[in-house]
């Protein structure tokens, strides 16, 4: 396979701040997954309103109801899938990355009926985490193996693009308002996009040598949130300059490990301390540049992903204890 075209940006100049912290108002409701050590990775929401989760070590996906706090879980037919990310499309069916087995597979809810979708010619994929574009494309990245995907779920079609950065470990990815996918290099200290019908990838080379964005989150105005773990930094960027904003140091300091991230439709944004213990939920307001932060009840276990929803809440992945959890943001 031939390389994509790369253009290469380099921010010379950051800025970097500190910014007072205080304490938050939340309701954090959490929940214990049926399977034990399950480990239950990310979660999503469906259509329905609905919290769906990967049990990785468990080998199913689950569906925890809010309204009546009943669950119901979905085995995989594949052993040792590993299921990692997932997304909802507008039918409702459940996209997940099976980053053990090497495929994309596809949910039935209403059946339980489970498809699977593989790389070409027998390519070695490892997909981590899926994010549907606005022509209802299914992106996703892969950790080790170091390439984007893109699937068409009208064809089963599949199509990957080799990162320019070797070791790169592409991880979270959001779609710009533009339907441009953009993405994480965990594995370096740099944010990259790819052009959704050349395949060409784009990557910003972020300032501090040090840093490894993680996740992303997309913010109304078409910037994004990360979360820069490695240095225990939030970080705040513009991909339409193709430069880095700004960043704060977390309030749990260098330490602190930032990780999931969401942003709500107000422009909050949320993210979780995973190197703090207990975890950390913590809000920043970007009109204020000011911190609040909240203690797991459950300690967390890592919070390695989270998703807003629309009537002001957040969905959790607690994977160390077990659980899920639903926090009211709207107050």
């Amino acid at each position: 396979m031939s390389l994509p075209k790369v253009c290469v940006f380099t921010m010379i100049a950051a800025v970097f701040a500190f910014a007072a912290v205080g304490t938050l108002s939340v309701t954090i409701k959490e929940y214990e997954v049926p399977t034990p050590k399950s480990r239950p990775h990310d979660p999503a929401l469906a259509p329905d309103g609905s919290l769906w989760y990967t049990g990785q070590a468990a080998n199913k996906l689950g569906r925890l109801d809010p309204k009546t706090g009943e669950f119901k879980e979905y085995p995989l037919k594949t052993p040792g899938s590993g299921p990692h990310g997932l997304v909802a499309d507008q039918q409702g069916n459940i996209w997940f990355t099976a980053i053990s087995g090497g495929y994309v597979g596809k949910l039935d809810p209403k059946t339980g009926e489970v498809t699977e979708y593989r790389a070409p010619g027998d390519t070695e994929i490892d997909p981590h985490t899926p994010a549907f574009d606005h022509d209802g494309i299914l992106w996703f990245t892969n950790e080790e193996t170091n390439y984007i995907g893109r699937l068409d779920p009208k064809t089963g079609k599949m199509t990957l693009a080799k990162l320019p950065t070797p070791k790169a470990v592409p991880y979270g990815i959001v779609i710009l308002p533009n339907n441009t996918p953009m993405f994480c290099e965990f594995g370096t200290n740099k944010l990259a996009t790819i052009d959704p019908r050349t395949m060409a990838i784009h990557e910003y080379t972020l300032p501090a040598n040090s840093a490894r964005p993680r996740r992303l989150a997309l913010a109304p105005d078409g910037t994004v949130f990360y979360t820069d773990y490695a240095r225990g930094y939030l970080g705040h960027f513009d991909p339409a300059a193709g430069k880095l904003l700004k960043e704060w140091t977390s309030p749990g300091g260098a330490d602190s490990e930032p990780y999931g991230i969401a942003v709500t439709k107000v422009g909050d944004v949320w993210y979780s301390e995973s190197g703090v213990k207990p975890n950390t939920l913590v809000r920043f307001d970007p009109r204020t540049e000011s911190f609040g932060k909240e203690p797991i009840p459950s300690g967390g276990g890592v919070v390695r992903n989270m998703v807003a929803t629309p009537d002001g809440h957040l969905y959790l992945a607690c994977s160390g204890v077990n659980k899920v959890a639903v926090v009211d943001v709207s107050r």
